[in-house]
C-alpha cells in the first residue's frame, strides 16, 4: 500500500471540508478556499477530524492516483491554512525587476523589459536592497499554480552555469563549471 496514500491529513479546527456528489474535494480555511476533482475511483472519505483517502484495487493506476490525491489534498489544507511562498534571486549585472500591481517587470540583459502577468491568485513582492540581488517573492494558497509560475518567471533567464547569472531559487546551489582556461595545462 502506498505509504503516502494511506496517511490520514489532519484537519485543523479552523478549516472545513466538503465532499460533492461529483467527487469534489472543497477545503475553505483563514486564508481562502481551494476545490480539486478527484478521480472517480478513489475513494476520500472524513472520521474523526481526519481526511482519509483509499483506493479500490492494487492496480498500478489506483495506486499512482492514490497517493497524488492525498497529496493534493494535504497540500490544499496546509495552503488554506499557512499558505506557501517562493523566493527568487536576480544575479547578474544590471538585472532588476520591479510589481505594480500583479505586472513584474524584468530586466535581464535582453534589448526590451519583460512584462509578466501574474494570475490574480499570487501576491507578489519585490526587493532591491544595495550589495545584495534583487529579490522576487511570490505568495499564494495554491502550490501547483505558485510553482507552474516561479518555474516559467526562472525561464526567462535560467542560471547559466559558468558565471550563474540568470534568475535562481533562493538558496538553490546551481553546478558550476570551470571554463576554458580550467582545461589548458
Amino acid at each position: 500500500m502506498s505509504r503516502i496514500g494511506k496517511a490520514p491529513i489532519a484537519i485543523p479546527s479552523s478549516v472545513t471540508f466538503t465532499l460533492a456528489s461529483d467527487n469534489t474535494v472543497t477545503v475553505k480555511g483563514p486564508k481562502g478556499e481551494l476545490s480539486q476533482k478527484v478521480d472517480s475511483d478513489i475513494t476520500v472519505s472524513q472520521e474523526d477530524g481526519n481526511i482519509l483517502v483509499t483506493r479500490p484495487s492494487e492496480q498500478k493506476r489506483h495506486k499512482a492516483l492514490h497517493g497524488l490525491y492525498r497529496s493534493l489534498i494535504n497540500n490544499m489544507v496546509v495552503g488554506v491554512t499557512e499558505g506557501y511562498k517562493v523566493e527568487q534571486e536576480l544575479v547578474g549585472v544590471g538585472y532588476r525587476a520591479t510589481n505594480q500591481g500583479n505586472t513584474l517587470d524584468l530586466v535581464l540583459g535582453y534589448s526590451h523589459h519583460i512584462v509578466f502577468a501574474l494570475p490574480p491568485e499570487i501576491k507578489v513582492v519585490t526587493t532591491a536592497e544595495k550589495g545584495k540581488n534583487p529579490t522576487i517573492i511570490l505568495e499564494s494558497i495554491d502550490k501547483q499554480l505558485l510553482g507552474q509560475v516561479a518555474a516559467k518567471i526562472r525561464s526567462l533567464r535560467a542560471p547559466e552555469p559558468y558565471k550563474g547569472k540568470g534568475i535562481k531559487f533562493v538558496g538553490e546551489q546551481l553546478r558550476r563549471k570551470a571554463g576554458k582556461s580550467a582545461s589548458k595545462k
